[in-house]
């Protein structure tokens, strides 16, 4: 006799209305919660270009969600910047100058 197969450990079906359950705004800040860089990983990422971008624009959308343009294009260009290179990251506090 052949075992049935075992349930998913994830179900699209569960997961997407789990999502639908959740306003654009509380998936906006999950996903900025998500990409933003912790403190234990400030060091290892802090020149990280994408993962900077991503930070910052993740950002943008939360303000651009709660109607605040302006900071939303504050975090726009940065992460433009960090895509175009035109910014880097400055140097860590801590270590002095």
């Amino acid at each position: 006799m052949t075992k049935p197969p075992s349930p998913p450990l994830f179900s699209p079906m569960s997961q997407n209305n789990k999502l639908q359950e959740l306003t654009t705004l509380e998936l906006a800040q999950a996903l900025m919660e998500r990409l933003s860089i912790s403190p234990t990983d400030w060091h290892r990422l802090k020149s990280n270009r994408n993962a900077r971008a991503s930070e910052q624009a993740a950002a943008a959308l939360v303000f651009l969600l709660k109607d605040n343009p302006e900071d939303a294009l504050a975090k726009f260009n940065q992460a433009s910047g960090w895509l175009d290179r035109s910014i880097s990251a400055p140097p860590c506090p801590s270590h002095g100058k």
